[in-house]
């Protein structure tokens, strides 16, 4: 059976509540919504090595908690694409909140999810965030590229 405009939309507002729950701190509420397949992978906001699998572990629902401190989130979705068992959306995370030690500020990340449906339901295979919702500069861009920006 294909994927139908229902089942998409579905997966959107179940997004959307997962984004929410991940910047509240609730890593459990968080993975409990947005289901990880063994297989996943995390292009990560901050940049750096793709990961494999997901990290459930108390550590990470320890750190999770102590970082995402809350905020809004609403989920603009840009495009969606479906083929087989297999829904991207393509979107932005428009959030603002409070993370780590830093006042509340605009942390909206642009999002690319793959998902594949099994015998139970949406996993989440694939994530790519980043932080570039605001443009930057060609100068800006060359130093990140080169690593310049890191201290």
């Amino acid at each position: 059976m294909g994927i139908t405009e229902q089942d998409v939309d579905a997966l959107v507002g179940r997004w959307a509540e997962a984004a929410q729950l991940y910047m509240d701190g609730d890593l459990r509420g968080y993975a409990a919504i947005a289901r990880h397949a063994g297989d996943y992978t995390l292009l990560p906001p901050i940049g750096g090595d793709a990961r494999s699998g997901f990290d459930g572990s108390d550590d990470a629902v320890d750190w999770t908690a102590r970082n995402f401190r809350g905020g809004q989130v609403e989920l603009e979705v840009f495009k969606t694409y479906t083929s087989g068992d297999l829904a991207v959306l393509v979107a932005v995370e428009r959030q603002v909140g409070t993370v780590g030690d830093l006042p509340p500020q605009d942390w909206s990340l642009r999002i690319t999810l793959v998902f594949r449906r099994d015998e139970t339901g949406w996993r989440l295979v694939h994530r790519h965030a980043d932080p570039l919702v605001h443009g930057i500069t060609p100068e800006l861009f060359a130093e990140i590229a080169r690593g310049d920006h890191a201290s």
